[in-house]
């Protein structure tokens, strides 16, 4: 099976909620933000919260991504990846693409590694949020998408970005 999906667009933008919450995520989609995000978090409005953690643009894009599935669990995954002006093939055979991902980013001499990883499956979207460290530096980002492999991969791309690794 072999399947390909664009990420080139923006992350979709949501109708704003109630503003002032405690927990911003919680107030917008009835769902709590993980523990140390929720705390980093709290009192900001969704605006706030998109700003701060959201995939902003930045030096490093996602362009396609594709899997095929080889058995025993194992896929081999491809991606188009830019790195300021340069677009990059990569490709990994992994277990998931989250592993394929890190190896692919690794690979272009962009370290990152997840230290915590959540998900909310919200219908017909999906929110990722990774506390990732790259060096010294650590920070929680939030990557969305349709699909939760799309939110995860997002969610990667803006830890790269944010913590400029």
């Amino acid at each position: 099976m072999n399947a390909f999906t664009s990420f080139s667009g923006s992350a979709p933008m949501f109708p704003f909620g109630a503003a002032g919450a405690t927990d911003p995520f919680l107030a917008r989609y009835g769902r709590a933000l993980p523990r140390g995000l929720r705390e980093e978090a709290a009192g900001m409005t969704w605006a706030e919260f998109e700003s701060a953690y959201g995939g902003r643009p930045g030096p490093v894009r996602l362009g396609g991504w594709s899997a095929t599935a080889l058995g025993a669990g194992r896929s081999a995954f491809e991606a188009t990846i830019a790195i300021g002006d340069t677009i990059h093939t990569a490709s990994a055979t992994t277990c998931g693409p989250m592993a394929a991902m890190t190896a692919m980013l690794y690979d272009l001499g962009l370290n990152i590694e997840i230290l915590s990883f959540h998900r909310h499956d919200l219908g017909e979207m999906s929110a990722t949020f990774l506390l990732c460290r790259s060096g010294e530096h650590t920070a929680w980002v939030m990557g969305t998408g349709e699909t939760g492999i799309e939110s995860s991969l997002r969610a990667m791309i803006a830890g790269i970005n944010k913590l400029g690794a």
